[in-house]
């Protein structure tokens, strides 16, 4: 089943020395449960996707829909959570009650809010943190807290901006474990942006690499590895095959820029 699908899609934003053409002629099918990871130069587009799919912003030209629906409907049938490259947690407030905010807002009883946030801190294995605040946590762990936060009314999609690109590298291979497991578990359909090429590759069922501005898909790339992925399997020669295939699409895109 295709959860979201582009057809044809621009963007150009308009500017007082220019329009800015955001994103060109993106024909892309996501089919639901799938990992998808976006990578690509700065300012390709990437993120616009996102905001476009998330109703944030609003394509030009072609076609978009989320779950049969206009981004717009789909927004207003909460089809999804957003995770963005800052934790964005509020830092007067707990990790618990940040991640029932969103519960808050669109009106779900406390007892609902306390039950949903308590399993969702469960399943980023921060059961233990619902009330220390942002500051007594690491930004791993308050990462973790913002994708809960993302999780905790359930939405079968999930938007994650670069959501590991300011860790170190450590912390984010641990992450990146967690994310493949909590996807694992969740089936949720993943929409991920990346500027590392070995995460893409580690994460994704799907890697979709795209082009200078204006961004366009260079390449679609099936994931041939299996679903269960130690680290380790980053040494093996599938992993290196594909890592190598993405460098080449980002070359080529870039040359042909």
């Amino acid at each position: 089943m295709t959860t979201i699908s582009a057809q044809s899609l621009d963007l150009v934003f308009p500017a007082p020395d220019g329009p800015v053409h955001a994103l060109s002629d993106i024909t892309l099918d996501i089919a639901e449960g799938e990992f998808v990871s976006f990578i690509g130069p700065s300012g390709c587009g990437k993120t616009t996707f996102l905001r476009c799919v998330a109703a944030l912003e609003t394509p030009t030209g072609g076609t978009l829909t989320v779950n049969g629906m206009t981004p717009d409907e789909a927004r207003r049938a909460r089809a999804y959570g957003y995770v963005f490259q800052a934790a964005g947690l509020y830092p007067w407030r707990t990790i618990g009650k940040n991640v029932t905010l969103p519960l808050e807002i669109m009106g779900y009883s406390k007892a609902d809010r306390t039950a949903r946030m308590e399993e969702v801190l469960e399943l980023v294995e921060l059961g233990n943190f619902a009330n220390k605040y942002p500051w007594q946590l690491s930004g791993g762990m308050q990462q973790r807290a913002s994708i809960a936060r993302a999780l905790a009314f359930d939405a079968p999609i999930l938007l994650m901006d670069e959501p590991f690109g300011a860790l170190d590298e450590i912390v984010r291979d641990r992450l990146n474990e967690e994310l493949l497991a909590l996807w694992a578990r969740t089936t949720k359909t993943t929409l991920f942006v990346t500027h590392s090429i070995p995460e893409a590759v580690y994460l994704s069922t799907k890697i979709v690499v795209m082009s200078p501005r204006p961004g366009r898909i260079t390449d679609i790339i099936d994931s041939p590895l299996p679903k269960e992925r130690p680290l380790d399997i980053r040494d093996s020669p599938e992993f290196l095959a594909i890592a190598h295939r993405v460098r080449e699409g980002l070359r080529e895109g870039m040359e042909a820029a």
